[in-house]
């Protein structure tokens, strides 16, 4: 098919300039090329298209009726080239994206916010959910996921590293001996969260680490249900630090073990494979880059 529509384009730019030598200047084509193309396309209909002489070429009733579908082709596939290179300086289109419910208090609100005024022609249609979906079946464009990739099917980038505090309720705290020792709390209940393995590794500010392992008599499939049950007095958590900042800072929790610190998740941006390096997937993802880098300036 493909050799069929460039003999259809041959055939067309040929009527137009109104000869074989001509045709093959507008295409930077020998003459000989020009007229295969041409023939091989009568011979693929088995009608003659168009009557040669030394000096003209006529149309025959089929040519005709040709030339009319192949103009029609071409000018469609000229408004389609406009389409995309107008697109390329003014992007414009959609993004499918899922992300884990909790960013929804996280700074990327602010990212997609930021991203969506910059560029007001593309659409964001964002799934926040522990949910991981499926992107190739459910036509996701990009997604953000805590954890270890999998999938190496994938095309994946790391974005950042989720910092995690060691936090209590202090209803729960007081029913408890107070522990001197990170190790003390190996007794105590964790609330289990289902993409989470049962374990929490802890580094202290000497570099020594501590591995505590629990079995979870609760749990649950989202972390905001882990963040309230927590502070109803059912456990111990790590969640990302920014989810319970204010808990912290109002006391409705209490941090354990400041001089410890949780394991941090890496966070990364996947995406289908065969996404263009210059479509709108790429653009979103370098913007997240772009903020993550001022974010980490700051910090320092």
């Amino acid at each position: 098919m493909i050799d069929e529509l460039r003999a259809m384009a041959v055939f067309a730019k040929t009527v137009e300039v109104g000869s074989f030598r001509a045709a093959s200047r507008e295409l930077a084509l020998s003459p000989s090329v020009v007229s295969h193309h041409v023939s091989q396309l009568e011979d693929k209909l088995g009608v003659a298209l168009l009557y040669r002489s030394t000096r003209r070429l006529s149309l025959t009733d089929d040519g005709e009726k040709l030339f009319g579908y192949a103009k029609e082709m071409l000018a469609l596939a000229e408004n389609g080239f406009d389409a995309i290179a107008q697109r390329a300086s003014e992007p414009m289109g959609k993004l499918n994206i899922t992300l884990p419910a909790g960013f929804i208090h996280g700074p990327i609100v602010d990212d997609l916010a930021s991203f969506a005024q910059i560029f007001p022609k593309i659409n964001l249609s964002v799934s926040f959910s522990d949910h991981q979906q499926d992107i190739i079946r459910d036509g996701i464009d990009l997604a953000i996921r805590v954890g270890t990739i999998e999938d190496s099917t994938l095309k994946s980038k790391k974005l950042t590293d989720l910092r995690r505090k060691l936090v209590v309720s202090p209803d729960y705290y007081k029913k408890h001996p107070e522990p001197r020792k990170i190790q003390d709390l190996q007794g105590w209940d964790f609330i289990g969260l289902t993409m989470r393995p049962n374990n929490k590794l802890l580094t202290n500010e000497s570099g020594k680490s501590v591995r505590l392992t629990y079995e979870p008599q609760i749990v649950l499939d989202s972390i905001h249900a882990v963040i309230q049950l927590a502070r109803a007095g059912a456990g111990v958590i790590t969640p990302p630090d920014f989810l319970v900042a204010d808990d912290i800072e109002q006391g409705r929790m209490l941090e354990l073990f400041p001089e410890w610190t949780v394991e941090s998740l890496p966070v990364y941006v996947i995406w289908p494979p065969n996404a263009p390096r210059e479509g709108l997937t790429h653009r979103f993802i370098d913007y997240l880059g772009g903020c993550e880098k001022k974010r980490r300036s700051l910090d320092e």
